[in-house]
């Protein structure tokens, strides 16, 4: 059954609106992990190029260039990290904006049946003769 109340409609669309900011918070979180790695990666990289183990510094240009690639890795992560930062941010954002929506159209609907229900009232009290009238 189709939401039929405007609050209705506004809690179905926070609810995926929600759903797609734990997206955006997923998103960041693996790109965090991933930046992380690429941080012990090129931590490991430079414990070896500072070693004075003789099979490291036959290896010295390989690990330069490892580090090199590992460093535009984390630059581009870092960018994405960004990028995704942002969008969560700007996900809350919108959700929060439904939800005073929402919490807004409730009240109005609940003042609305308020009302409705007064009116009903005072039509009954209306159609209803007067006790003391009839003496």
């Amino acid at each position: 059954m189709a939401p039929t109340t405007r609050s209705e409609k506004l809690k179905r669309l926070v609810g995926v609106q929600r759903h797609l900011e734990q997206m955006a918070e997923q998103e960041l979180a693996a790109t965090t992990q991933q930046r992380e790695e690429v941080g012990k990666s090129m931590d490991r990289v430079i414990d070896a190029i500072g070693s004075m183990e003789p099979v490291h510094r036959l290896f010295a240009q390989q690990y330069s260039e490892r580090f090199g690639k590992l460093t535009a890795q984390d630059q581009l992560l870092a960018g994405a990290q960004l990028i995704h930062e942002r969008q969560v941010l700007k996900e809350r954002a919108k959700a929060e904006r439904l939800e005073d929506s929402m919490k807004e159209a409730r009240m109005l609907e609940d003042r609305e049946a308020e009302d409705d229900a007064i009116y009903d009232l005072l039509e009954q009290q209306l159609a209803t003769p007067d006790p003391r009238a009839r003496k």
